[in-house]
C-alpha cells in the first residue's frame, strides 16, 4: 500500500505559477521508485484528464498537449516525491490536481493504468 500526499495548491493570477509536490509513503518501506508517477486533473463537472506522467527513471516525460512548455514533471527518487512545475498559468488550468503511482514503470495517459492516487490539491487560476 502507498500513500500519496499532494501539497502546493492555490489561487494564483494567470501568467502566474505554482509547483505542486507529491511526497510518497508506504508500509515496510514500500517506494515508489519503481513506479511510473502521473499527475491528472479534473475541473467541474468534466472527467479526470492526464496532465503528465514520467517513468521510474525520470526520464521521458509526456503531457498534454495543452500544457507542453509550461508544465515541467520530475522526481527525486531517492526522496519518495514528484513534483509539477506550473508556469504561465491559463484559466482553463483550473481544477483539482491529482497525482498517481502508476501499476508499471512506464507512464500512461489512462487513469486506470495507475494504482494509487493522492487526496488532490486544488489550483484556481483567475483571470
Amino acid at each position: 500500500q502507498v500513500q500519496l500526499v499532494e501539497s502546493g495548491g492555490g489561487l494564483v493570477q494567470a501568467g502566474g505559477s505554482l509547483r505542486l509536490s507529491c511526497a510518497a509513503s508506504g508500509r515496510s518501506g514500500r517506494t515508489i521508485s519503481n513506479n511510473a508517477m502521473g499527475w491528472f486533473r479534473q475541473a467541474p463537472g468534466s472527467g479526470r484528464e492526464f496532465v503528465a506522467g514520467i517513468n521510474w527513471k525520470g526520464s521521458s516525460p509526456s503531457y498534454l498537449n495543452s500544457v507542453k512548455g509550461r508544465f515541467i514533471i520530475s522526481r527525486d527518487n531517492a526522496k519518495n516525491t514528484v513534483s509539477l512545475q506550473m508556469n504561465n498559468l491559463k484559466p482553463e488550468d483550473t481544477a483539482v490536481y491529482f497525482c498517481a503511482a502508476g501499476r508499471s514503470s512506464y507512464p500512461s495517459s489512462n487513469a486506470g493504468d495507475y494504482q494509487y492516487w493522492g487526496q488532490g490539491t486544488q489550483v484556481t487560476v483567475s483571470s
